[in-house]
Parts: C-alpha cells; structure tokens; sequence
C-alpha cells in the first residue's frame, strides 16, 4: 500500500510521559495505534546529497509493519510542510540491499516508541513520541487544525518544534557534551546518548 501526501507537522516537547497522555485525553484524543518500538534508518548517497537538500529516504520498522519513506525539501513557517511518499514494504532487510544496490548507505539510526492518537474522524492525528533524547507530541493536519489542538493543549507557537529527530539529536548531543552517533536506546546499538533513555 502506497500513499502520496503533503505532510505538515509540528513537533511540541513534553516533560513526561504521563503528563502528555493526560493533554491528549482531556483534549479528546483517543488511541487508534498501540504504543509500537520504531526503528528508523535513514539512507544517503556518500556524498550526503539528500541531507544536503533537506531531502530524506527513509526504511521504518514498527512492529510487524515496515514502510520506506520519501519527503521532499520543507517548507517552514510556523508548520513543517513538504511532500511525503511512503510505501509499504514486505522485507525491510531486502530494501536495505535494494538501497545500497543503488549507491544509498545507512547514514543515522533513530529510535522510538511511538503511540497514535485520533480526534474523532477528523483530518488531523497526533503521536506521542518517547526518544532517548526526549518526549514529544506531533501535531499532523491542516494548518488551522494544528493552532487549534495545540492551544487547547496549552501550547503556543513559540513552543512549536519544526527540526527534524535528527536536528534535535544533533542538538541533545551540543548541549550534553556528547559525540554524535544514532539516537538509540540503551543497548539496542552503537551511539545511544548517554544518561537518557
């Protein structure tokens, strides 16, 4: 399954886990997508063409489910807006090869543990986000809708986050005086941050 879509987001730090599900409660959400344990590879050429043209080639594993993800450049204002492709996959290890085949390696590993929310039918979802580098919810909808739920929940647009996880990492890793590797949890790889988790 297959889908084409202009993606626009914001991310909102969070100081826990419990305080950002009772937001998500007493603002309507309800869960439609179990907690999960995500892995993410991210792919580049040598050169980092992709990186460099804030472009991303993606292999997500989420439990049984495996997806590549392409988004195009962003456009940032307030949101994050750019196009996404994404496609599911049945064998992520064969993609991995398909990939490198074509003269793409993994560049970054990211982790997380990632819980889907749903107001009602609406357009928009939010997804609360644990990382080894923090917690955080993710707005995804139309623009008016993003204000809105995000108000409700308390925030304004000063607190709104557009960097991507690797941005924010890259960030964690200046302000702890850690040397940057992949944002993973304790013992599930190379380059966890240290004292996080």
């Amino acid at each position: 399954m297959a889908h084409n879509t202009t993606e626009i987001e914001i991310k909102l730090a969070v100081a826990e886990v419990r305080g950002a599900r009772k937001l998500l409660r007493e603002a309507g959400f309800a869960v439609s997508r179990r907690r999960v344990f995500e892995v993410n590879v991210v792919f580049d050429t040598p050169a980092l063409a992709l990186r460099q043209s804030q472009r991303l080639l993606r292999v997500r594993q989420a439990g049984r489910l495996t997806t590549m993800t392409y988004k195009g450049e962003p456009t940032v204002g307030k949101h994050k807006s750019r196009e996404e492709l994404e496609l599911s996959i049945s064998n992520g290890g064969t993609m991995d090869a398909i990939l490198e085949r074509l003269g793409y390696h993994p560049v970054f590993r990211y982790e997380k543990y990632r819980t889907e929310y749903r107001l009602g039918r609406g357009a928009g979802m939010a997804t609360l986000d644990e990382t080894p580098v923090g917690v955080y919810l993710e707005l995804e909808g139309a623009p008016a809708w993003i204000d809105r739920l995000a108000k409700r929940m308390g925030f304004g647009e000063n607190d709104y986050i557009t960097a991507s996880y690797a941005r924010l990492y890259l960030d964690w890793c200046a302000r702890n005086g850690v040397a940057p590797g992949n944002m993973v949890f304790a013992g599930t790889g190379s380059g966890r941050p240290r004292g996080e988790g």
